[in-house]
């Protein structure tokens, strides 16, 4: 895995990574829906963003710097302050569910799943749970399944947003794949 700093985003302490894997390098942003309201140009150039839940404001922001799909961790049951499914479709873009309700759901099965709607996607994707947490969680088991090292998964993990769940994903290391 590669990482590289982007100096503009580096100022607003984003971190933007490349993943190396058999697909052309992509870049990943982990950036929250209030950075993203407060400076629309940290979409640009970058393949995918991981944040939290995001509200209408900046999902127009993402059609808008060119994002075709907006893929959503977060369980059946959890409040996103809106249809989100329904704004999506409405600005023209792909919406997609992957539930990832809590630690049991970050497992290598969902990680492959995450790693089809990459492979499947046609543009710039918004990838999000509530945090950010479960997106970096799924980044890391997806890399573990691309060939990083334990370590080089884990500090993707982190780059794309993992927080209090990479203690999980340290166990589904050890566990190994399936």
């Amino acid at each position: 895995m590669k990482i590289r700093f982007f100096p503009v985003l580096a100022l607003l302490g984003l971190v933007a990574c490349s993943i190396a894997d058999e697909n052309p390098a992509v870049s990943v942003v982990s950036i929250k829906a209030d950075d993203i309201r407060a400076d629309a140009s940290s979409l640009n150039g970058v393949s995918y963003v991981s944040t939290g839940q995001p509200d209408s404001q900046v999902l127009k922001l993402a059609r808008d710097a060119g994002f075709t799909t907006i893929v959503d961790l977060r369980g059946e049951g959890e409040d996103r302050g809106m249809d989100e499914a329904a704004e999506v479709e409405a600005l023209g873009m792909r919406y997609i569910t992957l539930p990832i309700a809590g630690a049991a759901d970050v497992t290598f099965e969902n990680a492959a799943a995450f790693d089809k709607i990459i492979a499947d996607a046609d543009g710039p994707m918004l990838v999000h749970c509530a945090s950010g947490n479960r997106v970096g969680a799924l980044f890391a088991l997806r890399e573990k399944l691309s060939g990083a090292s334990d370590e080089a998964a884990i500090a993707f993990g982190k780059t794309a947003g993992m927080t209090r769940l990479e203690g999980v994903v340290q166990e589904r290391l050890q566990e190994g794949q399936p």
